[in-house]
C-alpha cells in the first residue's frame, strides 16, 4: 500500500532510557511503513537538555504552539544521583513542567481499558479521567535550605514600592521553606477546560482541593472554579444531565474508591500527578494511561503518563532481554497522528490511527502481551513476549487490518 501523506508536520519530542528505545521501534515498525512521517524533531534526552542549557525543551513547546500538535516520550526528571550519573551542569527542572507552564493548558490523563485487565478496585466500572492543573504548585517552587536561626517570611512588592509580608516561620535552626505560585489565569483556563472537556464527553465533573486548610491558596482554586461554573456552564451542564461536585481532596479519595467510576476528577498539579498514577496502576497499569495536554487555544501534546522504565534500560544495556509495554506510548503516537489528521483533513490519518489502537487492543485481548500484563491477566494461556516482539505482533494484526 502506498504510504499516507502529511501536509503539516508533528513535533516529535525524543526521550530517556527504555522508553527512548522502544520510542525509535515504535517508529521503524508501526509508522514508517504506514506513513509519510513528517516531524520537527527535538531530542530531549537528558544530555542533549544539558548541552543546550534545557533551552532544546523550550524551543519544543514554542513549536508546539507553532505547530498544534505534538507527541512526546517520557524524559528524566533529574534529581542529585542523576545530576552525578549524567554529569549534568545543573539539576534542571521537570520538562513536562516546562511545556506545560509555556502552553498553559491542563493535563488529561485515562486509562486505556482491555478486556482480560480488571481493575483492582473491584467496584470500578467504566474508565476515570484525571483532569491535572498544568502550571505552578510545586513544579515552579523556589526552595532555600535555612541554615540557622531567623525568621522566614513571604514578601509582596507591589510596581508602587508598597510591600505585603507574612511570617512562615520564625527558626530557632536548621530547616527548609519552600514557595508556591499560581495564576488565577491559569486556574480559570484550567477550569474552562475542565468545563468543556465535561461536556465533550458527556462526563460528571469532580473537583477537589484542601481548602479548610488552604484558606486562601486552595480556596482560590474553588472559589474561580464554582464562579465560572454559576457564570457559563451551569446552564449546559443541566441541558446535558451532567453534574459538576466539589469536594476536599481527601473525602474525593474516599468517594473515587467507592464509585464505578466513567467520571472526570479534576485536581491541581501535584494531586494529579499523584492520582494519575494510583488510578493507571489500579486500573492495570502505569503502560496503560492516556496523557493529554490541552492548552486553552486548543493546542495539543501527546505523552504516555509513566516514566523512562530505568530498570528495564540497564538490562538493555547489559544486552538482557526486556518486556517492557509500550502501549500507552503507541497511543501517544495514535493521539497526535489523529488530531493532525483531523486538523489538516486527512481522513487516511485518523483511520490509521484507529486500526493501530484496534490492532494494540486486539493483539493483548488475543492473549500476546508484556510480562507486566501477563502477570495480571484474567485471560488463560496468554503468551507473554519481550519488547520488541509485543511490537512486532501488534505489527502484524495492523497489517491484518489494514
Amino acid at each position: 500500500m502506498d504510504r499516507i501523506k502529511m501536509t503539516t508536520p508533528l513535533v516529535e519530542m525524543d526521550g530517556d532510557e527504555m522508553t527512548r528505545i522502544l520510542w525509535q521501534m515504535i517508529k521503524d515498525e508501526l509508522l514508517i511503513p504506514f506513513i509519510d512521517l513528517k516531524t520537527e524533531y527535538y531530542d530531549l534526552g537528558l544530555k542533549h537538555r544539558d548541552e543546550t542549557g534545557d533551552q532544546v525543551t523550550v524551543d519544543s513547546a514554542l513549536a508546539t504552539r507553532k505547530y498544534g500538535v505534538a507527541v512526546k516520550c517520557a524524559t528524566i526528571t533529574p534529581n542529585a544521583a542523576r545530576v552525578k550519573e549524567y554529569d549534568l551542569k545543573e539539576m534542571y527542572k521537570s520538562p513536562n513542567g516546562t511545556i506545560r507552564a509555556i502552553l498553559d493548558g491542563t493535563v488529561f490523563r485515562a486509562p486505556i481499558v482491555v478486556n482480560g485487565i480488571e481493575p483492582t478496585v473491584r467496584t470500578w466500572k467504566k474508565p476515570i479521567t484525571i483532569a491535572r492543573h498544568a502550571y505552578g504548585d510545586v513544579y515552579k517552587a523556589s526552595e532555600m535550605v535555612i541554615p540557622g536561626a531567623g525568621k522566614a517570611e513571604i514578601v509582596f512588592t507591589a510596581e508602587d514600592g508598597q510591600q505585603k509580608k507574612e511570617l512562615i516561620h520564625t527558626f530557632d535552626g536548621p530547616g527548609i521553606v519552600q514557595g508556591m505560585h499560581n495564576l488565577c489565569s491559569s486556574i480559570e483556563s484550567f477550569a474552562r477546560s475542565c468545563f468543556n472537556y465535561a461536556l465533550d464527553t458527556g462526563q460528571d465533573l469532580w473537583f477537589a482541593t484542601k481548602d479548610t486548610i488552604s484558606k486562601q491558596y486552595d480556596h482560590s482554586f474553588k472559589d474561580i472554579f464554582q464562579d465560572i461554573f454559576d457564570a457559563e456552564y451551569k446552564d449546559k451542564f443541566e441541558e446535558a444531565g451532567i453534574e459538576y461536585f466539589y469536594t476536599l481532596i481527601d473525602d474525593a479519595v474516599a468517594r473515587v474508591i467507592r464509585s464505578e467510576g466513567g467520571y472526570i476528577w479534576a485536581c491541581k498539579n501535584y494531586d494529579g500527578d499523584v492520582m494519575s498514577d494510583m488510578v493507571a496502576t489500579a486500573f492495570g497499569s502505569l503502560a496503560m494511561m492516556t496523557s493529554v495536554l490541552v492548552a486553552p487555544d486548543g493546542t495539543t501534546e501527546y505523552e504516555a503518563a509513566h516514566g523512562t522504565v530505568q530498570r528495564h534500560y540497564y538490562k538493555h544495556l547489559n544486552g538482557e532481554e526486556t518486556s517492557t509495554n509500550s502501549v500507552a506510548t503507541i497511543f501517544a503516537w495514535t493521539g497526535a497522528l489523529r488530531k493532525r489528521g483531523k486538523l489538516d483533513d486527512i481522513p487516511e490519518l485518523c483511520r490509521f490511527a484507529d486500526l493501530l489502537e484496534k490492532a494494540t487492543i486486539d493483539t493483548i485481548e488475543e492473549g500476546t502481551m508484556t510480562k507486566d500484563l501477563a502477570l495480571i491477566t484474567t485471560l488463560e494461556n496468554v503468551n507473554a513476549v519481550n519488547s520488541e516482539d509485543f511490537i512486532k505482533a501488534v505489527r502484524s494484526k495492523l497489517e491484518d487490518l489494514l
